[in-house]
């Protein structure tokens, strides 16, 4: 009767803990002779995982190890994640979760989360009560349009939810056994994939239109039936749908965008770090976007806001964003643009630049350089034409455009600030805007940077610097613990910039003149603590959270971290 017991444990990750089942577990449970005879504790079972783990060649064969671990013991998984944060974080997620998206079917052992695919859609109730999860507090979802910056993967997109759900779990805290990941799958455009006969996905092109747009309705309204109340992360879509989407179900189911409002935190916080070491307020900043996807947009609506928040009227703090896609500077005589981008069209026939910090090598008063009058720009007027005219304060890349950040354009910007803050926030590696090397040499030193992905330390001068990394890491675990613990009945703006200013009050450069812009990532755990409590915080003072005060928030989320260790 005992051996019954057996499937039920040892194929079951959230329950198994291997090695670890003590010589008593072993006989009640009927495992004698299943396993080896050694007892282990789990700091033995990470330090012998960590081995095999090491021995693997390639980041894949890594992320393989790491997804059959997690196949196994949820435990051990996550233990081995918190040990080596810092080593484990590129192959759990950004960059290799990339490769794994494109390989996915190659990889497949077993399942995780669900394949909502759209030949399904009249069944979706039905499909989201096969998850293996009873309760649910998040669910972050994909439609695997727009994965990193690789493009449409189909229904290999899964691989995206997975990572960022083990994030939510490893640094964020929350219980694996209340997140799902999911993937709309709604056929792909991608004909390597269509090509492929291993291709697990849905063999179609993507359904558009009202038709896409019903399905994630069938979606949502399941969801709200089975799992009302529960946190839904959006991921990887296009810009086409991410920001409708977003804007369509905000207000009506607890909701955020990771990619537009994730990546726009982050950056906001590592800006708010930089300006207070360059000695010059948010509110005087002349900030040059490269890109205008769903993405940089968002960047630019959160540090807007953020400038209004500290005094500036709209339209002032609208004044102060030059945006460039890769028809050039969106100006309001062309037709183009989405509403969203249209709120950043600069007047084509000359504009006044505000006034901000000083140009380099200059003074002048109070420390503001007077407005000058820049324009026309010439037509299609790109970064190198904008940074010239504007003399920005920061530059920001979201373009996946490798390289674009150019010496020339580094170093015009750089002779007219003191302390260049520039952020080339594209991934994965190989799509980002600049090396934090040429960063460091065009700039003698000077520049303040965070990049979008992960960077060795820089030599410079006798002296190693660290490379923060804008990783939406740093956000999106702790808006997901904060939503909880908080009891959140939605994601607000206020919310995702009380996050940037938590983290951005955690800077190291604040204290240190050699410090990076972000914490590191060997701290991630105890920041996320730090802004998931400024997120409840701020649920709570906007009105959709129960009335807590902060030590009463404090306690909710430490009571609801889960730690990785076997339950006595």
């Amino acid at each position: 009767m005992a051996s019954v017991q057996y499937p039920q444990i040892l194929e079951d990750p959230l329950r198994n803990r291997g090695t670890a089942f003590t010589a008593e577990q072993r006989r009640v449970l009927g495992l004698d002779g299943l396993l080896p005879p050694a007892i282990e504790t789990l700091d033995e079972q990470v330090k012998r995982s960590y081995e095999v783990f090491c021995r693997r060649r390639s980041d894949i064969d890594k992320y393989v190890n790491l997804r059959e671990l997690q196949d196994t013991n949820i435990v051990l998984f996550y233990r081995l994640l918190v040990n080596h944060l810092e080593e484990v974080l590129p192959i759990v997620y950004t960059p290799t979760v990339g490769l794994a998206c494109q390989r996915f079917h190659r990889l497949f052992r077993r399942p995780r989360g669900l394949t909502l695919s759209y030949p399904m859609r009249d069944r979706l109730p039905e499909l989201l009560r096969n998850r293996r999860q009873k309760d649910v507090d998040v669910i972050v979802v994909t439609d695997g349009e727009r994965i990193l910056g690789l493009g449409d993967q189909g229904a290999g997109g899964l691989g995206i939810p997975i990572g960022k759900l083990a994030l939510y779990t490893a640094i964020g805290g929350l219980n694996p056994g209340r997140t799902l990941p999911i993937v709309l799958d709604v056929g792909t455009n991608n004909q390597e994939r269509i090509d492929d006969p291993g291709y697990l996905g849905w063999r179609h092109e993507r359904i558009q239109g009202q038709e896409y747009h019903d399905f994630v309705e069938q979606f949502v309204t399941a969801v709200e039936n089975e799992l009302p109340g529960t946190l839904v992360q959006w991921e990887d879509f296009a810009s086409t749908n991410a920001r409708p989407l977003l804007d369509r179900y905000r207000d009506r189911i607890c909701t955020f965008n990771d990619d537009i409002q994730g990546t726009a935190a982050v950056a906001l916080g590592a800006l708010i770090g930089a300006v207070k070491v360059a000695g010059h307020p948010l509110e005087e900043q002349r900030v040059v976007i490269l890109g205008a996807g769903s993405a940089a947009i968002g960047v630019a609506d959160e540090v807007r806001a953020a400038m209004v928040d500290e005094g500036l009227t709209p339209d002032e703090a609208r004044r102060r964003f030059w945006v460039v896609d890769i028809d050039g500077l969106l100006t309001t005589d062309r037709t183009d643009l989405t509403d969203a981008q249209r709120v950043y069209a600069r007047d084509d026939a000359g504009d006044a630049v505000p006034s901000g910090p000083a140009p380099r090598g200059t003074t002048a008063g109070d420390g503001a350089a007077p407005a000058h009058l820049v324009g026309p720009f010439p037509p299609n007027a790109g970064l190198a034409d904008v940074v010239r005219a504007v003399r920005p304060t920061a530059l920001i890349g979201l373009s996946t455009a490798r390289g674009a950040f150019t010496e020339e354009v580094v170093r015009e910007m750089a002779a007219h600030v003191d302390r260049p803050i520039i952020l080339p926030l594209s991934n994965p590696t190989a799509r980002a805007e600049a090396d934090p090397r040429d960063l460091m040499r065009w700039t003698r030193g000077r520049v303040l940077m965070a990049t979008g992905s992960p960077f060795p330390e820089v030599e410079y001068e006798g002296r190693s610097v660290r490379v923060a990394q804008s990783n939406n890491v740093y956000v999106f675990p702790a808006v997901g613990m904060g939503v909880v613990a908080a009891q959140a009945a939605r994601v607000t703006d206020p919310m995702l910039r009380a996050a940037a200013r938590s983290l951005g009050s955690l800077s190291p450069a604040l204290t240190d003149p050699h410090g990076t812009l972000l914490p590191p990532i060997s701290e991630l755990r105890d920041v996320a603590d730090h802004v998931a409590l400024a997120v409840a915080l701020a649920a709570v003072q906007d009105g959709v959270a129960p009335h807590r005060d902060e030590d009463d928030l404090r306690e909710r989320i430490a009571r609801a971290r889960w730690e990785p260790s076997y339950a006595e």
